[in-house]
């Protein structure tokens, strides 16, 4: 008896859920990609532990991430061996022939069991708070400039010219909506006062995410690096939350929109009788499109403060320049440096060395 039990917990099932509002479709195979089981279940909680907590053996468990994902990573991952919330934008499969509940659901328990799958990293509990505080933030932020490209071409449309950041000023405001008519004109209040609530509310949440973001030993070091600034390692901490996901900073390139995505189809060729590396290679297309929007900004943004002050990644800039690199390639060399330090850094636990990295770029 003890032999069998010490068996079926060997063996290994593969489950797939297909999770909507209302229901999940649950399919279960097992090595061979034998179907097990399949039904259909209340999206709740407690119905779902139940019915992870009725199968015997090893469960390996996969759902696409989604609205649920993060709710459903926290709630099941207890009860089984391995999770994986998959990118569904890599799920080129569930798109081929028929498709239903347990036709998805079988489609990614036989992902999961054949090792297909490419999973979405969802943090340690530990960095809930600060990843909560982060997306607030940046929802302000963003809600904010819509507002403000809102009322520009609110008078853009109207011929008036609205360059800088006066149009926004409390100050001014009464000079500018004179300029439009009575309809115009309190669409524009509208908008306002709108822009003023949300920057009234940005700073209570910037408050919040800088004193949570201080909590965490790493926000020390990635603030010694340059153009790095309290909201910009804040934001860092928050979706990153641990650079040991990274394996090299190639990775960590291609998930910030620093990497260059390459083509590339028959590289080898015959000549004389024998197979050569063709001439024509791999061909650059461009940066990897599918990466974290919301990273590759920070990247950005800190290369853009790093190169206005004295420094060595402004040595490295004006140094791409003299050599002829274009300037927005000079731009993205420094954005590469400042992940590259990122992931450097964090991993070693040390602070920024300017002399060490003078040293390092004259070698």
């Amino acid at each position: 008896m003890k032999q069998i039990k010490d068996i079926e917990k060997r063996v290994t099932r593969y489950i797939g859920l297909d999770v909507h509002k209302d229901s999940t479709t649950a399919v279960v195979l097992d090595a061979q990609g034998k179907v097990l089981m399949q039904v259909t279940l209340r999206t709740e909680a407690s119905v779902l532990v139940d019915f992870l907590r009725g199968l015997s053996g090893s469960l390996h468990l996969t759902f696409e991430e989604g609205t649920y994902s993060a709710w459903l990573y926290t709630v099941l991952s207890p009860w089984v061996e391995k999770l994986i919330v998959c990118n569904p934008r890599q799920n080129a499969l569930l798109k081929e022939g028929n498709k239903s509940d347990p036709i998805d659901a079988r489609k990614l328990a036989e992902l999961l069991r054949l090792g297909s799958l490419v999973a979405v990293y969802h943090g340690s509990p530990g960095m809930r708070t600060l990843k909560e505080l982060a997306a607030s933030y940046a929802m302000l932020v963003s809600d904010g400039t819509r507002v403000m490209n809102r009322l520009k071409s609110l008078y853009r449309s109207r011929g008036i010219r609205c360059g800088g950041t006066q149009v926004y000023s409390p100050h001014h405001r009464r000079r500018w909506l004179e300029q439009l008519e009575v309809g115009a004109r309190q669409r524009a209040k509208l908008l306002y006062q709108e822009l003023d609530l949300l920057l009234q509310l940005r700073r209570p949440a910037r408050r919040a995410l800088l004193s949570e973001s201080r909590k965490h030993p790493a926000q020390k070091i990635l603030r010694t690096i340059p153009g790095l600034g309290p909201v910009r390692v804040a934001r860092l901490l928050a979706l990153l939350q641990t650079p040991h996901r990274f394996p090299n900073k190639r990775k960590l390139w291609g998930y910030g929109g620093l990497g260059l995505l390459t083509r590339g189809s028959a590289q080898y060729e015959l000549r004389g009788g024998e197979l050569v590396v063709a001439t024509k290679g791999v061909r650059v297309r461009g940066l990897n499109p599918s990466h974290n929007a919301q990273l590759k900004d920070i990247f950005k943004g800190a290369a853009l403060a790093a190169i206005q002050r004295p420094g060595p990644l402004r040595e490295a800039y004006q140094r791409c320049l003299r050599e002829g690199t274009e300037e927005h390639l000079a731009r993205l060399t420094i954005a590469r440096k400042i992940a590259t330090l990122v992931l450097t850094l964090w991993k070693r636990g040390e602070r920024f060395d300017a002399q060490r990295l003078r040293r390092e770029q004259a070698a």
